[in-house]
């Protein structure tokens, strides 16, 4: 089902001017789905978690989340929120990036496809083309591991197939990596 595990982790490329910026993607594992791109010259850990808020109450919670260790994914506000909230976190172990396979495959993708392909004048112009782009990677361009169906079409499809009351609730069926520990202290969001 949608939202058992969605996947995190952060493309780099920069504008015209020189100046650097990133994209926090989040995939669902199981229909290849991007949930949202969001290109800035800064994400910290609170705007994650503000993204991370704004799309559960779009989508609904997933089971887990899986991330990379790097210090926004790991800060005090996303530890916080994961408490609050009540989602599995977990890490994957350092130098292994195939444990997050699905976000980085969508990831070189966008690089391939995208990023490297377009000169970015503006954050205006890149959150344009970003969004253009995901769109049509959702909702026109078949994929094989889904049946040559469209990962918008896929997750239609498995929507329809399971009634509501039949629907898996909770976590995922078992992680791949070590739950996040969770700190005493509540961070201000």
């Amino acid at each position: 089902m949608p939202n058992q595990r969605w996947s995190l982790d952060f493309v780099h490329d920069q504008m015209a001017s020189g100046r650097r910026f990133r994209v926090l993607n989040v995939v669902d594992d199981v229909t290849r789905e991007c949930l949202a791109a969001v290109p800035d010259t800064s994400i910290s850990g609170r705007r994650v978690v503000r993204e991370l808020t704004a799309l559960i109450e779009r989508r609904g919670k997933p089971g887990m989340i899986v991330s990379d260790n790097g210090t926004e994914l790991t800060s005090n506000a996303v530890l916080a929120w994961c408490g609050e909230i009540g989602v599995e976190w977990h890490y994957i172990a350092p130098g292994r990036p195939m444990q997050n396979g699905y976000v980085e495959s969508f990831n070189g993708r966008m690089r391939d496809e995208l990023l490297n392909e377009t000169l970015f004048l503006s954050m205006a112009h890149a959150r344009v083309e970003i969004a253009a782009w995901v769109d049509d990677y959702n909702r026109e361009r078949p994929h094989s591991s889904l049946g040559y169906a469209t990962p918008a079409a896929f997750a239609a499809e498995l929507d329809k197939q399971w009634p509501a009351s039949l629907r898996p609730t909770g976590s995922a069926t078992q992680p791949i990596a070590s739950t996040a520990l969770m700190r005493k202290t509540t961070a201000r969001l």
